[in-house]
């Protein structure tokens, strides 16, 4: 079947041709629930019984913008194979994949419906006791795995080549490391912040210490990246997490993907200024958006460093010594990626809910100043921290200082 996008009845025909998923004769319904961004996403459902698949098709063009920014269709095979080698390491945390097919550029997978967005139930003020210990783990399996210390190194080269996804690659480069420094057309930002959006493409060291991070980012092929591990792409409930979403999926420097995860907890701290209108609850929350930060970096080494001990194919990886600086290099890496994916957030294109939710455009300009600092902050001194605790006590000092100068104002 030569490529086309498939409408609703065609995705509910296509599924039903598929041996094993529905029973013969089902009647089956589909809702397309697409974010708007990228795809063509599928909800089918057999009406008797409630059981459903996801049937995600990618188009040949970026869907948020249109057929002005074509895209490659191999994105989804890259998606696929991704979610099945995730799948194989962390399966209760991956949906799985039931059928792909290349020539639609498209993937029928497990629907996992029961779980919300996760940066959804953030702005509700939901808490997710199980998460960090759940992201913990599947960064640890999937990066440990396919990094040099847990792949034989004739499979992590292999891996890379099926992994190769420059057009993936390159929107990252420019919409993180590139467009939101400089005055760039794709950039869209709230004009009440346009002073502090200046100061940014002015600042020469901050610039210095993104384009270094941008070159790890380029040149540092250590592990298989998710490669867009943002709330948006978690579904959760308080028990259970899916990772979901893993189109941009190539091998870069393992921080990148922690620090997408840290990155996104605090933009809804950052956002917590005006969804939340009780100081009280405001300040509750944000500790635990911060006790989240250190548990999510905590389980994430503690779970790596026990693999490494135990399962290291690579010999130098048992040298004394060298875990430990690995892994200090690592919070160092994974605090600048963070504060990139926050500054991006504000200022490029694709903003987050958590900030464009605040209705009222000067209580959104001022949690949007305060995402800025963090972000600036967590770049410009990311070579001073060791410890989860450092990265918390940053952005306590930031958010001091922030809301100090604006009561003198």
């Amino acid at each position: 079947m030569a490529y086309r996008a498939l409408t609703e009845q065609e995705a509910v025909e296509y599924v039903k041709a598929l041996p094993g998923l529905f029973t013969e004769g089902a009647t089956l319904v589909s809702s397309e629930i697409g974010d708007g961004n990228l795809n063509l996403v599928f909800d089918i459902r057999e009406e008797a019984t409630g059981k459903s698949v996801i049937v995600k098709q990618a188009l040949p063009y970026a869907r948020v913008v249109g057929e002005s920014w074509p895209l490659t269709v191999d994105r989804a095979r890259i998606e696929s194979e991704a979610l099945r080698l995730q799948h194989k390491y962390v399966p209760d945390l991956v949906p799985e994949v039931y059928h792909f097919d290349q020539e639609l550029a498209l993937t029928v997978m497990e629907n996992v419906g029961d779980h919300i967005i996760m940066r959804k139930g953030l702005i509700e003020g939901n808490r997710y006791p199980l998460f960090a210990k759940q992201i913990g783990k599947f960064l640890a399996h999937t990066l440990f795995y396919t990094s040099d210390l847990g792949a034989s190194p004739y499979d992590k080269k292999a891996l890379v080549g099926t992994f190769l996804n420059p057009e993936l690659c390159k929107i990252t480069e420019d919409l993180v490391f590139t467009d939101p420094y400089e005055n760039a057309p794709t950039n869209d930002f709230n004009p009440l912040i346009q002073k502090e959006v200046e100061a940014i493409w002015e600042n020469k060291p901050l610039k210095l210490e993104i384009a270094k991070l941008k070159f790890d980012f380029l040149t540092r092929a250590e592990a298989l990246l998710h490669g867009d591990l943002h709330t948006g792409s978690i579904f959760i409930t308080p028990t259970s997490m899916k990772a979901i979403d893993p189109e941009f999926a190539y091998y870069g420097p393992i921080g990148f993907d922690i620090g997408a995860v840290i990155a996104n907890l605090l933009l809804n701290y950052a956002g917590q200024h005006g969804l939340q209108k009780d100081q009280g609850e405001r300040e509750s929350y944000r500790e635990y958006l911060l006790t989240t930060v250190e548990d999510v970096w905590n389980e994430f080494v503690s779970q790596f460093v026990q693999l490494w001990h135990k399962q290291a194919k690579e010999r130098s990886a048992h040298v004394e010594g060298l875990w430990q600086s690995y892994v200090n290099r690592l919070i160092q890496d994974t605090a600048g990626f963070a504060g990139c994916k926050i500054l991006r957030r504000v200022i490029g294109l694709a903003g987050v809910a958590d900030l464009n939710s605040i209705e009222d455009v000067q209580v959104r300009a001022e949690a949007e100043r305060l995402a800025l600092a963090i972000g600036e902050a967590l770049i410009l001194g990311r070579h001073n921290l060791e410890e989860s605790t450092d990265i918390t006590d940053l952005v306590r000092t930031v958010t001091a200082r922030f809301y100090q100068e604006a009561t003198t104002v």
